[in-house]
């Protein structure tokens, strides 16, 4: 991580990861044990944080700053 790259809390890096899996907000929330309004609400500020249009650009953004865990990224 570079030191542009803003904080990322550990749930925010769950949803990220599971986002990249594929899974949907209703999936991620029951995964994690939030709703999926919350995932919603949390994605869309990482989307505001990481300066990104929607969940394709996200993913990408995420892969360039490096938030994914290496197996998610091959």
């Amino acid at each position: 991580m570079s030191a542009e790259t803003p904080h990322i809390d550990i749930d925010d890096r769950r949803i990220l990861n599971l986002l990249y899996l594929g899974l949907n907000d209703a999936a991620i929330g029951r995964r994690l044990g939030m709703g999926h309004r919350t995932v919603q609400r949390r994605v869309q500020r990482l989307m505001d944080r990481l300066d990104v249009v929607g969940r394709v650009a996200l993913g990408a953004r995420a892969q360039e700053l490096g938030l994914l865990p290496p197996a998610a990224r091959e």
